[in-house]
């Protein structure tokens, strides 16, 4: 009921409800914090590590939650692993569904799957979404299926559980698996939205990943890109592109990936992870793939090794239909390219959105 509640107010509301909700929820877990400090607790060490980790990457914070310590109850322990490095990704087929959909291809097999990256705290972003370009209707005479996916909440996972799972039970659109929801564990959520794919969805033609942050246009893609009127692609990728591009090798930035993680001086050929396109049965062959190679923290450069282990390459997608800068929003020019990355916020994104879908204002070809 308080979801429901929540979708009727303004989206100003909404706003000040969640702000309220996590400043509530910040200032009980600082006193929390006070209260079961290692100095008051008189023990070596201090509070679980899936609540010490701030949003975001730090280096710091990742080597601390390498550290002998008590997980979470509602975080699955990763498997022992020797002498791992603080940014190896444990990928594991132990995780657990704590939001799950299976019964959503049951009754059909769609053309197109939505994977859109989500952290648990972002409701209004899903919501905008749900009403514009992750709108299943957008394309008529197409089946469409949007699924977020998300991880646990660092630090407010206990606290959000419950809002997640009124929101999950509204719109039965929630995928969710017991790991920490960090940028280190974008691997895994991407991961997680191939092993769904491969277990309760495997007859969908084609899957796009896209981050919560990028303009879709869903229509376009599907007419001009995938063409549902000629045989389905198989193995097939396609985004913006990345050439031998090379690893980060310093700790200040969010993309360090260490020798000990990823020892090769260039990666293999990738598409920009913001979005990008891949044939469905894809999915379980990427998904099988990672269990038999290091996983590293670079999600959508990870997807290009798995390719490279399948001996399978990117497809090059016409130029121009995959941006990866700002772009100021011009209708005419959005409406013939596939992603941008990024462009607008919530609430940005539901004041354009009518006038983008206005058949009435034409553009010249």
């Amino acid at each position: 009921m308080l979801m429901t509640k929540l979708q009727n107010l303004p989206t100003v509301v909404l706003f000040c409800s969640i702000f309220l909700f996590l400043l509530f929820a910040k200032n009980k877990w600082e006193s929390l914090e006070t209260l079961f400090s290692p100095h008051n607790l008189k023990v070596k060490g201090g509070p679980d590590f899936a609540y010490k980790s701030a949003i975001g990457f730090e280096w710091e914070c990742a080597i601390e939650r390498t550290k002998e310590t008590k997980p979470s109850g509602l975080i699955s322990p990763p498997p022992p692993v020797a002498k791992r490095h603080p940014l190896e990704v444990v990928y594991s087929t132990e995780y657990n569904f704590l939001l799950n959909e299976p019964k959503k291809c049951w009754e059909r097999s769609p053309f197109l799957i939505l994977l859109v990256i989500t952290e648990p705290q972002n409701f209004a972003t899903r919501q905008a979404i749900r009403q514009t370009w992750g709108n299943e209707s957008s394309v008529p005479g197409v089946s469409i299926l949007h699924l977020f996916l998300t991880g646990v909440h660092p630090k407010f996972g206990y606290l959000l559980q419950a809002l997640l799972e009124e929101e999950s039970s509204i719109h039965r659109d929630i995928i969710q698996q017991d790991f920490l929801d960090t940028y280190n564990n974008l691997t895994l959520k991407t991961l997680m939205g191939m092993e769904w794919i491969s277990k309760f969805c495997p007859n969908a033609t084609y899957v796009v990943k896209a981050d919560s942050d990028i303009f879709l246009n869903v229509n376009y893609m599907v007419s001009h890109l995938l063409q549902p009127h000629l045989p389905p692609k198989k193995n097939y990728m396609t985004g913006y592109i990345y050439w031998k591009t090379k690893p980060v090798r310093e700790k200040a930035y969010k993309w360090y990936v260490p020798r000990e993680v990823y020892p090769n001086e260039t990666y293999p050929p990738y598409c920009a992870g913001p979005g990008y396109v891949f044939s469905g049965d894809l999915a379980k062959k990427i998904y099988q793939v990672a269990k038999t190679i290091k996983v590293i923290n670079m999600e959508d450069v990870f997807m290009g090794i798995c390719l490279h282990e399948l001996g399978i390459s990117v497809t090059n997608s016409p130029s121009g239909l995959f941006k990866t800068f700002h772009a100021k929003y011009e209708k005419c020019k959005l409406s013939k390219v596939v992603v941008v990355h990024p462009l607008v916020v919530p609430e940005k994104l539901l004041q354009i959105w009518p006038g983008f879908r206005d058949q009435n204002q034409t553009c010249k070809s």
